[in-house]
């Protein structure tokens, strides 16, 4: 057996188990080449098992093309969810991969894209090819490929958009790079043109299990705004900008139990498609490894018999990040109902009508920061220094005083916003939480937590958990939505409790 290429993969006997009982957990976590045919698989591939003398594990799909292999036909590597060792934190390869999930490199050479994470081009490309066996630019054109692969056998869109919405603004680039890397033209992989459903196409969105699906559904549902977003037991649907020419989308579980969910999605713009995808996946969590948080979280005894009730829960993101803020603010010292209310008047109030409705029930999109910015949200239902808190950030937002690049380090993040009249520690890192989806953001100060993590004792100080918290790096953000979802599942058993 050749050795394994990337000391981030599960050491070669894990690599071996897994792929002869094809165990869903290390889905995307390595891939396997097998020399004979030059192909790469996901560890779940239904072929038959090859020679084990004919193996390679690589850690990417990116290190794996870069060796010479193309991705099979038949598992499908575009389908395969993320590894997050490499997507989250603040180390230097999390954040250029989050980077170049926003669409840096369409904007920024790679100097300048190196000098946004605080090294050097030569020193980052050093580090990507040590990691992930591939420099930067490998890594990036991997992606889009796979995502132009995906819908070209998934979808009826024409190979120009399908170009476009992988993020190539060449055809004659999209279908070299397409020959290259899969040793055929486009056109040829679509030999049966997906279904389309209206003007929407479906897409697989692939995770790796347990995943708890309903618990997401559950935590956005009671904060859903009326007219943004519509959530009921089963889905997920939104809209989006602009408002003339206006996207939707509804997510809802992969029929048969598969692990995937089910996007129907409508992108007027094919160009944006990809970062709607990136955009979701990270919303809905669906890159985490559940083996990597669990490991660490359950030496905790508070969090071990928690993670045992819910193995599969997530941290739910958010779509905008300007949303999110304007939701921490009105939810500061209030119950998540009331937060609710005020954002759905300023929602109905201000927020930017469609031109028509794509779905019935979506019918606005959230207001911007340049439409609060200047407005009295006292006739909202705010007190005065919500209001103004409201308008600060709206401004500071306009001015690039704070902003939500996906790249910057928790710390930084939240000492700029911290700096803002009316932002708090517990904002700072809700903020964190929902809007960069940052796993180890911690509201230590939330009243909920410091009386759910002390169990039958007394509430414990904002210090007290902060100091317990630090043994659960780096995913002290799961361990919020385990103590949050313990709370809530006890307030509902309450009154059951006493009725009996």
């Amino acid at each position: 057996m050749a050795p394994i290429h990337d000391p981030q993969l599960p050491d070669e006997r894990a690599c071996e188990q897994a792929r002869l009982s094809r165990d869903a957990r290390f889905d995307g976590l390595f891939f396997t080449a097998v020399t004979s045919t030059r192909i790469y698989c996901r560890p779940i591939c239904p072929a038959p098992s090859p020679k084990p003398g004919n193996v390679r594990y690589y850690g990417s799909a990116a290190a794996a093309e870069a060796a010479g292999f193309r991705p099979c036909l038949r598992c499908r590597p575009e389908l395969a969810p993320g590894n997050d060792a490499w997507q989250r934190g603040d180390h230097v390869i999390a954040r250029t991969l989050k980077l170049m999930e926003d669409g840096a490199l369409e904007e920024l050479s790679m100097d300048a894209m190196a000098a946004r994470v605080g090294v050097g081009s030569r020193q980052l490309r050093r580090l990507f090819v040590e990691r992930l066996g591939a420099p930067p630019i490998s890594v990036h054109t991997t992606r889009r490929l796979l995502f132009a692969k995906q819908l070209l056998t998934e979808t009826a869109l024409p190979v120009t958009e399908v170009a476009l919405a992988s993020g190539f603004r060449s055809q004659r680039r999209f279908n070299a790079a397409f020959l290259q890397a899969n040793r055929m033209q486009p056109r040829e992989l679509r030999r049966h043109p997906g279904a389309v459903s209206g003007d929407a196409i479906t897409l697989r969105l692939g995770y790796r299990p347990p995943y708890d699906f309903e618990a997401i559904l559950a935590f956005l549902r009671g904060r859903a705004l009326p007219g943004v977003e519509l959530v009921d037991e089963h889905s997920y649907a939104r809209v989006f900008g602009p408002a003339d020419a206006p996207g939707w989308l509804r997510l809802s579980a992969w029929p048969n139990g598969e692990h995937a969910l089910q996007l129907q999605l409508h992108c007027p713009q094919p160009a944006h498609m990809l970062g709607v995808v990136a955009k979701l996946r990270r919303m809905f969590d669906l890159d985490a490894n559940p083996g990597s948080i669990s490991d660490t979280l359950k030496q905790s005894a508070v969090l071990a018999p928690l993670l045992r009730k819910r193995p599969g829960l997530r941290l739910p993101g958010g779509w905008d990040g300007f949303e999110i803020a304007v939701r921490a603010i009105l939810g500061q010292q209030v119950s998540v109902a009331a937060a609710r209310t005020l954002a759905t008047r300023i929602v109905q109030r201000y927020g930017m009508p469609l031109a028509a409705s794509p779905i019935p029930g979506l019918e606005r999109l959230f207001p911007s920061p340049h439409a609060l910015a200047d407005v009295d949200l006292r006739e909202c239902g705010l007190t005065t220094a919500r209001a103004a808190t409201v308008r600060g950030v709206a401004q500071a937002l306009l001015d690039g005083r704070i902003d939500f690049r996906s790249e910057q380090p928790l710390d930084t993040f939240v000492e700029r916003w911290v700096a803002l009249p009316g932002i708090g520690e517990w904002t700072a890192h809700y903020m964190a939480m929902r809007a960069l989806s940052h796993p180890d953001a911690f509201p230590a100060a939330d009243l909920i937590l410091r009386r759910a993590a002390a169990g039958d004792a007394a509430e414990l100080s904002t210090k007290a958990l902060a100091a317990l918290a630090e043994a659960w790096r780096p995913w002290r953000a799961y361990a919020v939505m385990h103590l949050w979802r313990s709370a809530s599942d006890a307030a509902s058993a309450a009154p059951k409790k006493r009725a009996s």
